[in-house]
Formats: structure tokens, sequence, C-alpha cells
């Protein structure tokens, strides 16, 4: 799988795309519910920043029931795979305060 450098910086130059690769990167597959709380924002701006990564191939979605569960693209190129995990280990500081919020949670959680 090959990608474009300029659509992984242009992904990574926008601060929720950029926080919810991190959280992927470091907490594996997440559920919309789970980057909304977060995120502290909507269901449909969440939505619309994933489907944008999606978009570009960087992650991949698989709905269960009524929420979408995404996790990083199993094929990324590994210099993709390399940018996310040197990024997450030096500045994980970028998502200290949603990983708290998330501890813990899952879409069950939510009424879901």
């Amino acid at each position: 799988m090959s990608s474009n450098s300029v659509f992984l910086y242009k992904a990574l130059s926008e601060e929720t795309r950029l926080k919810s690769l991190l959280l992927m990167q470091s907490e594996g597959e997440l559920c919309v519910c789970s980057l909304m709380d977060a995120l502290a924002l909507s269901q449909p701006k969440v939505s619309r920043h994933l489907a944008e990564l999606r978009k570009q191939n960087l992650v991949l979605g698989e709905r269960r029931g009524k929420w979408v569960y995404y996790r990083l693209h199993p094929d990324l190129a590994p210099w993709i795979k390399q940018i996310l995990e040197i990024t997450l280990i030096n500045n994980r500081s970028l998502i200290e305060s949603e990983l708290k919020v998330m501890n813990g949670q899952s879409c069950t959680d939510n009424g879901a």
C-alpha cells in the first residue's frame, strides 16, 4: 500500500486527526463513541475527520451495531508506521488528557 506523503502530513496537520491517529496507535481499535468522549467533539465532527483518514487509507472502519470501530490500516507503509510510533513516543502529552477520559470506558458505558 503506497501513501502520498502530502496526504499524510495534511492529515497530521489537523489536531483532531493527529490525536485520533495517536489514540489508535496507543490503544488499538477505537469506537467512534470513545473518540467523541476523549476529544469532546460531536459524532458528526468525529465521523467527518475519520472519513478523511479512511479516504487516505490511513484507517479502516467496521460497523458493529450502532457504532463504527476504527483502527490504523494494517497495510500502512512502514515509514508511516514509524512516523506514528515516533510521534507517539515523543509527544504522548498530546493525548494524555484524552487517554484519561477514555480510561476504562466503552460504548456500552455510554448507553450504546
